[in-house]
C-alpha cells in the first residue's frame, strides 16, 4: 500500500505543467500568424503577379516575376522615378514633424519632471497636451483646410489687417502645403510623445538625479551624462515608432489635398501613391510590390535608427 503511495506521489511530482503554458500564450501566435504573417506573405505573393482590373475586364492574376519592381523603377517621359519622388516627400514631411516633435517634447518632458523646478498643475497640462492627439486626423486635416482656404478666418484676418490685398491661395504653393502637413502631424502627436517621454524620465531613480547634484553637475550635465542615457530605451522606441508612422502617412495629405498630392505632386506620399493603384484599378500586383518596398524601407531605417541610438561610446 505503501509503495502505491509513493509510486501515485511520485507521479504526481513529475506532472509538468508547461503545456499549459503554451496552451495560454497560442491565442497570440494565432492571431499573430492570421492578421500579420499571412497578409505579408500574401502581399509579396501578388507582387510577382499582374492583377489588375482594366473598365469591366479583369485581367490576371499572371505570373510577371519582377515586372512590377522593374517598373516602379523606369523613369517616365519626364526621366522622374515616381516612387523614388514620392519616398523623397515621405522623408521630407516626416523630417520637417517628427523631428521638432520629439525635441520639443523631450523638453517638455524634462520641464515638467524636473525635480528643481517642481511645477504644480501637471495633470492639468499633460491633458492639455494630449488632447490634440483624441482628434482625427482627417477632422484636423478638414479643420486647417477651412482655415486656410481663400475664404477662410487665415485670408480674411490678412486682408482685414492690410498684409494681403487678395486671398493667397496656400494650397497651390509647396512650401506652404508641406508646412501645413509637417505643422499638423506636429500637433497630433507632440502629445502623445511628450507623456511616454515623461514616463520614461520618471522612471528613472531619483538617487541618481540627487547624486548627480551632490557631485556639483548642473542641469545641462545632469540631462546628457544621467537623463538622456538612461532614457534611451524609450527614446529609440518613441523615433523608431514615429518613422514607422511617418513611412505610413496618409490621412493628412490625402484629405488636405483631396487624394492629388498637390502642387506638382510635392505631398504626394508613398501611402498614398500605393492608394493611387487600389483605388482607380485594383491593382494587386503593383500595390504589393509598393508595400513589399516600403515594408523593407521601414526594416532598414528602424534598424539604423535602433543601432544609431543604442551604440556604445
Amino acid at each position: 500500500m505503501r509503495r502505491l503511495l509513493d509510486n501515485a506521489a511520485g507521479k504526481r511530482k513529475g506532472i509538468s505543467y508547461a503545456k499549459w503554458g503554451h496552451l495560454f500564450i497560442a491565442p497570440f501566435f494565432i492571431i499573430y500568424a492570421v492578421f500579420n504573417l499571412y497578409p505579408l506573405a500574401l502581399t509579396i505573393y501578388n507582387s510577382f503577379f499582374e492583377n489588375y482590373r482594366s473598365g469591366l475586364k479583369q485581367v490576371g492574376p499572371n505570373f510577371v516575376g519582377l515586372a512590377n519592381y522593374v517598373k516602379l523603377f523606369t523613369p517616365d517621359d519626364t526621366g522622374t522615378i515616381d516612387i523614388l519622388k514620392y519616398a523623397g516627400n515621405t522623408v521630407v514631411l516626416w523630417v520637417g514633424g517628427a523631428i521638432p516633435q520629439i525635441l520639443i517634447a523631450l523638453l517638455l518632458a524634462i520641464f515638467f519632471t524636473s525635480y528643481r523646478l517642481n511645477i504644480r498643475g501637471q495633470q492639468f497640462f499633460k491633458t492639455v497636451i494630449y488632447m490634440p492627439n483624441l482628434i482625427m486626423a482627417s477632422a484636423f486635416s478638414m479643420l486647417f483646410y477651412t482655415l486656410f482656404s481663400n475664404v477662410g478666418p487665415v485670408n480674411q484676418l490678412l486682408m482685414q489687417s492690410g498684409m494681403a490685398s487678395q486671398p493667397i491661395d496656400f494650397f497651390t504653393m509647396k512650401i506652404t502645403v508641406r508646412t501645413l502637413i509637417c505643422l499638423m502631424n506636429f500637433l497630433l502627436w507632440f502629445g502623445n510623445t511628450t507623456i511616454l517621454l515623461m514616463a520614461g524620465i520618471m522612471g528613472i531613480d531619483q538617487n541618481m538625479f540627487e547624486a548627480a547634484n551632490i557631485d556639483g553637475a548642473n542641469s545641462v550635465q545632469t540631462f546628457f551624462k544621467v537623463t538622456l542615457p538612461l532614457l534611451t530605451p524609450i527614446l529609440v522606441y518613441t523615433v523608431i515608432t514615429a518613422l514607422i508612422g511617418g513611412l505610413q502617412m496618409f490621412d493628412v495629405p490625402q484629405v488636405l489635398t483631396n487624394g492629388a498630392g498637390n502642387p506638382n505632386r510635392s505631398s504626394m506620399t508613398l501611402i498614398m501613391f500605393l492608394n493611387s493603384y487600389l483605388k482607380t484599378s485594383k491593382n494587386y500586383g503593383m500595390s504589393g510590390a509598393i508595400s513589399v518596398i516600403i515594408f523593407l524601407i521601414t526594416g532598414l531605417l528602424s534598424l539604423l535608427v535602433f543601432k544609431s541610438l543604442t551604440q556604445k561610446d
